[in-house]
């Protein structure tokens, strides 16, 4: 229980620090990403730094992991969180995210 508080709240405050690169993309909602069970098992912390390019309707078209630490840890929950950001419709363009999983 401890540990799952302590998660939800390490995962809530990295998304507070991570914000997208360009300004003008805001998202209006947006999805944390789920702690990688075997990563909390195994206290590994790390990051994931992702570029997204969002549609003409605020829909994220496709996500790209530029940077990750370590390697094949969190870059899937990564990827399918920011892959269910929302932004407000005509604000297409790319953006650049890091996100941080912390302990």
């Amino acid at each position: 229980m401890r540990q799952s508080i302590l998660l939800a709240g390490a995962i809530a405050l990295s998304m507070l620090l991570a914000m997208p690169a360009h300004a003008e993309l805001k998202p209006i909602s947006r999805v944390d990403p789920v702690y990688p069970p075997d990563a909390a098992r195994s206290q590994i912390t790390g990051f994931v730094e992702v570029e997204f390019t969002v549609d003409a309707t605020g829909k994220v078209a496709s996500v790209s992991v530029v940077d990750a630490k370590p390697a094949r840890t969190f870059e899937s929950a990564a990827v399918k969180a920011v892959k269910q950001w929302k932004f407000a419709p005509g604000e297409d363009g790319r953006g650049k995210v890091r996100l941080d999983f912390n302990l």
